[in-house]
């Protein structure tokens, strides 16, 4: 994904507004880190496409208010896996 930023920072903001994807599945997707997601969709898209950047501030809002509730499940489920592993 090494073309113009602003084309990557608009390409990534539809995917997230279109998917409800976290940061870190758009940078899986995309191939570019975590901190490359979050500068083009917080800061770059604010001046390229505030009605996307709305959109994209919204799931990224979300997301926030929803981390913590997946890393519980994450951790239930891995725990859940090491104690079938011990039978």
């Amino acid at each position: 994904m090494k073309e113009n930023v602003e084309e990557r920072a608009l390409q990534l903001g539809e995917y997230i507004a279109k998917t409800n994807a976290t940061v870190r599945l758009a940078a899986k997707k995309y191939n570019v880190s975590k901190s490359t997601v979050h500068k083009d969709v917080s800061e770059r898209l604010k001046t390229i496409n505030m009605p996307l950047y709305k959109e994209v501030r919204k799931v990224l809002d979300q997301n926030k208010e929803e981390r913590h509730i997946r890393g519980g499940i994450a951790t239930k489920q891995k725990y859940q896996k090491i104690t079938q592993n011990i039978k």
